[in-house]
């Protein structure tokens, strides 16, 4: 009986070490995807007013984690029965990321080439604001799962060759740690200016911690606006690298070009046609837009 107990344990053990392996070679193979969640999530995160920011990441979060929910097992069985599902799903889940990667370079083109109207104060802006917080986070949580696909895809792929259980507790892990890791940086992130703001208060606005405080606090806008852009442009290789990689023809086209230049370039195609096929739509019938422009975060100092 101790013996039979013992074997139990060994083979949990063993199970244990191929999935904490497999989980690191996963982890390591979506690093790239996983550096493009953080920068397209940190980006969409900011926006709001600095009270706000919290628990709208909170239910960006949650929205991530069903995701994830949803993706995992749905993954697992197609991966089982109908692997050409993937793709397809890929591909369309490329189309949607290039778009609103490209959509945004178009509205800062637009709203670059335009003198900036008189705005005057509304006093009625509750809604308003309430509605920009809930199209913002669905906007998130529909990029997320587009991301969560293909970090879901590509772990899958990396234990393809391992037994069903070992398939599951790694895909598993690796969509648990994207959504704790990534969310919990982002957290971080959003809310250096608080850190900033303590360290000027302990110090009475004198030495060097005022001085670190100030520097976070400066600090954060620029990051913000780098994070923009930063998102934008994963936004695209993603998408780039989603057709590059699933499509024969784009993979063995221009092989001498470097595959980020050729990934973006395809992204930004592909958004672009997107963009001006749902442009031409909205204006026959009014289309909705699906990308959302990012909002100025408004500052507390």
């Amino acid at each position: 009986m101790a013996s039979g107990f013992l074997a139990i344990l060994d083979d949990i053990a063993a199970l244990m070490d191929d999935v904490a392996l497999a989980t690191k070679v996963a982890t390591r193979k979506t690093a790239g995807i996983l550096g493009d969640d953080l920068a397209v999530n940190a980006e969409k995160a900011t926006g709001f007013l600095a009270e706000r920011e919290l628990p709208i990441l909170w239910s960006i979060t949650k929205g991530s984690l069903i995701n994830k929910l949803i993706i995992v097992p749905i993954a697992l069985l197609l991966n089982a029965f109908f692997p050409l599902a993937i793709i397809f799903i890929l591909l369309v889940g490329g189309c949607y990321l290039a778009y609103e990667g490209a959509e945004k370079i178009i509205d800062y083109l637009v709203k670059a080439t335009r003198r900036k109207p008189l705005v005057l104060p509304d006093t009625k802006q509750d809604k308003p604001v309430v509605d920009q917080e809930k199209q913002k986070i669905k906007s998130a949580v529909t990029t997320d799962f587009i991301l969560s696909v293909e970090i879901v895809i590509i772990a899958l792929g990396t234990v393809a060759e391992q037994n069903t259980t070992v398939q599951i507790l790694t895909v598993s892990a690796v969509a648990l740690v994207a959504t704790v890791g990534v969310y919990g940086l982002v957290a971080l992130l959003i809310r250096t200016d608080d850190a900033g703001h303590k360290l000027i208060k302990r110090s009475a606005k004198k030495g060097i911690l005022s001085t670190l405080g100030h520097v976070l606090v400066g600090a954060l806008p620029i990051t913000i606006r780098i994070l923009s852009v930063v998102g934008t442009l994963a936004l695209l290789l993603v998408a780039g690298g989603i057709f590059v990689h699933n499509i024969p023809y784009l993979h063995k086209l221009l092989p001498d070009l470097a595959a980020p230049i050729k990934e973006f370039g395809v992204g930004l195609v592909v958004g672009l046609a997107m963009a001006g096929i749902l442009g031409f739509f909205r204006y026959l019938g009014g289309f909705p837009k699906l990308a959302d422009s990012a909002q100025p975060r408004e500052g507390r100092f």
